[in-house]
């Protein structure tokens, strides 16, 4: 539908198709094309790749198997990831077999962005975040640190945010960037997002393609743009995305603030991410 927009739900519920296979992995291989460029910009060869791949099949293929209610034997996931029997047995028997994910809890630096974007004492009239003295009575970077923890200093916690790019120190006070919790600097950190953020993305596709209890996966699709249109829609994005966030973020707040005081431990379980994304390009 070129010439056109529309939105997209990124997947068919209910498809079934005798040449399904092949579908999802042409999906999945168009998909992995800005990864597998990035690998290849950092120097990691498809050779480390493959090597590597084969831990997240043997993973994947026991996850399959026990959700089947199937012992997760050598033969059993040999078969089902198409490993060889004999790196079946190596690597099980080698340490962390486990996926070489990058988890990325909510830390004490994630909650002080949060609570700085949304508690009323350190939340302009308007909604953007105040500047905030370093120290001091009232709504300042020392009692917003104390307030979520003692027991870490609010020095510490500083640097960390300065590190990352997501504090700035100015002759003001300190300024919260307008992205939140986003580090503009330090490439675990930002690589640790990347992860985080393009798992739960294609775990909600992977798990509407499923056909599981849908969930939200959507986007808005237009082409044959000039480049002054695309630069007015990322602006438009922006301003809708600090919409959706302050929603959002007060929403998450305020549940997970219930649920520290109401539910006991083993309630609390289950974790959630709201995310949007915006990309453009020159077609050829």
């Amino acid at each position: 539908m070129h010439g056109r927009w529309r939105t997209t739900l990124g997947v068919g519920l209910g498809v079934r198709m005798s040449n399904q296979p092949t579908l999802v992995l042409t999906a999945v291989l168009r998909a992995l094309r800005p990864l597998v460029r990035l690998l290849v910009q950092n120097g990691v060869t498809y050779t480390v790749l493959a090597a590597a791949l084969k831990r997240e099949f043997l993973d994947a293929a026991r996850t399959e198997l026990t959700t089947r209610g199937m012992p997760g034997t050598d033969s059993a996931v040999s078969l089902l990831s198409g490993v060889h029997r004999r790196d079946v047995r190596e690597l099980t028997r080698s340490a962390g077999l486990g996926s070489a994910t990058l988890p990325l809890p909510l830390g004490l630096a994630a909650q002080v962005v949060a609570r700085w974007m949304n508690q009323p004492e350190f939340v302009e009239p308007g909604g953007a975040s105040r500047l905030l003295p370093r120290s001091g009575p009232g709504a300042s970077f020392e009692t917003l640190v104390a307030g979520i923890s003692q027991d870490v200093r609010p020095r510490a916690v500083l640097d960390e945010l300065l590190r990352l790019g997501v504090v700035q120190d100015t002759a003001d006070g300190l300024s919260l960037a307008r992205g939140g919790f986003a580090p503009r600097q330090g490439f675990a950190e930002t690589a640790a997002f990347l992860a985080a953020n393009l798992h739960d993305h294609a775990a909600a596709a992977a798990a509407n393609l499923q056909g599981q209890p849908q969930v939200l996966e959507q986007a808005v699709f237009v082409d044959e743009l000039t480049a002054e249109s695309a630069e007015h829609l990322l602006n438009v994005s922006r301003q809708a995305w600090q919409q959706a966030f302050r929603l959002v973020m007060a929403q998450a707040q305020e549940r997970f603030d219930t649920d520290q005081q109401q539910a006991a431990p083993e309630q609390r379980r289950h974790r959630a991410r709201f995310g949007v994304y915006f990309f453009s390009e020159r077609e050829d």
